[in-house]
């Protein structure tokens, strides 16, 4: 224990100082080399050329606003954009219907439940039609009563308080799509962003363009005018690898536009434009679930003035808007520390040199006797151990006191 005690105090007053040991090897000196070139090339090529580790950045703040356009002809109606974007606000969202189920003339009474709804079957027992009990999947309240279906011949379903008559569950969404010319209808996309440590407002209308007309007849394509804000849905669509669009406005989906402001305000900044992009959030594979869809109803009062509703099942896209990007501006501080950190990075170099030649390389112990020097000062610790005072080319034993 004392012998320990003593080594632990012995540690608390030593130094240890670096010693500069000039080694003539090829090995250890391409091995370093290559080292200190590969992270000289890591700092320059990564860190400073290809990350700007130049610049200071701002993330892109800013708002976006839609409005969209197209009439469609169903079922005897026109329908405008009044009727087909529901609801008519949404924070950076829009939803187009583009197909429909619909059941009119629902008024509150009792009438029978669909037998696809959980626990509306009664055909082989009426006691599971228990009088005020929700069928939660349904409509509304059972009365306890068993009906004879007139939906489904040879069924019976049970009765409920609900607004009747309650949503067929053997109609399926029409093919092709109700609303199907939803392909033709444009959104216009209004996109106003600031970086504001750099003090600059830019927006996704070109700056040149002073001309109503121009927003009237543009359209955007990625291979011509990819600056113009408005986008016809079909190509928005087509954009997320979705060839046919159809084939999402049948049960709809969820397709996501993404706004990138990636700037760099070294150079004009008339140059900061945005870049679009757009991919389909869902899939087109999905068998349980598939597409997107939910019901909304329009209220009225009849002749007898009974208030009476008109039930929709809504299918359609509902696009999600995303703002993302970042500014960059040169500045000497994140330069400085990267290339700060660089240097010190250079000292793993040095430490894998050091690694080779003590533990690796033949002439280990060698390099070992010119790498490490113990020096014994006049006031050195000296309690109860052999002490020596060693050159590089002598070594003295010194006895202890």
């Amino acid at each position: 224990m004392g012998a320990f005690c003593s080594a632990v105090v012995g540690v608390f007053f030593e130094y240890d100082t670096p010693r500069i040991v000039h080694i003539k090897s090829k090995k250890v000196g391409v091995t370093n080399r290559f080292l200190q070139l590969c992270i000289i090339g890591y700092i320059i090529g990564f860190a400073i050329i290809f990350k700007k580790g130049y610049q200071e950045f701002d993330n892109v703040q800013g708002a976006i606003t839609t409005k969209v356009k197209g009439v469609a002809d169903y079922d005897g109606k026109i329908w405008d954009v009044a009727d087909y974007i529901v609801p008519p606000q949404e924070n950076n969202a829009f939803f187009v219907i583009t197909n429909l189920i619909i059941t009119p003339d629902q008024k509150n009474g009792t009438c029978e439940e669909d037998i696809r709804i959980p626990g509306a079957n009664c055909t082989s027992s009426p006691d599971v039609c228990k009088k005020g009990e929700p069928l939660l999947a349904g409509d509304g309240f059972m009365t306890g009563v068993c009906l004879n279906s007139s939906r489904d011949p040879g069924m019976k379903s049970c009765e409920v308080q609900a607004w009747c008559p309650t949503e067929d569950g053997k109609r399926s969404a029409p093919n092709p799509p109700a609303l199907g010319i939803a392909e033709n209808f444009t959104v216009f996309i209004k996109n106003n962003i600031e970086f504001p440590k750099f003090n600059v407002k830019r927006r996704n209308i070109p700056k040149s363009v002073n001309n109503e007309t121009y927003l009237k007849s543009c359209r955007f394509d990625f291979n011509g005018n990819n600056l113009c804000p408005i986008f016809r849905l079909d190509t928005i669509v087509f954009n997320t690898g979705t060839p046919d669009f159809k084939s999402i406005a049948l049960k709809g989906g969820v397709v996501q536009i993404i706004i990138n402001w990636d700037c760099n305000l070294d150079y004009n900044v008339e140059d900061c434009i945005p870049e679009y992009s757009f991919r389909r959030l869902d899939s087109d594979q999905d068998i349980l679930s598939k597409g997107y869809n939910f019901r909304y109803a329009k209220y009225y009062k009849d002749e007898n003035g009974i208030e009476t509703r008109t039930l929709y099942k809504a299918y359609g896209i509902k696009f999600i808007l995303t703002l993302q990007g970042r500014a960059g501006k040169f500045s000497p501080v994140p330069l400085i520390l990267n290339i700060g950190s660089g240097v010190a990075i250079l000292s793993v170099a040095t430490v894998l040199c050091d690694i080779m030649v003590l533990y690796v390389l033949k002439a280990r112990q060698t390099y070992r006797q010119k790498k490490y020097l113990q020096v014994v000062g006049d006031d050195a610790y000296k309690h109860g151990e052999k002490q020596y005072l060693l050159s590089e080319n002598t070594s003295v034993e010194i006895q202890p006191c």
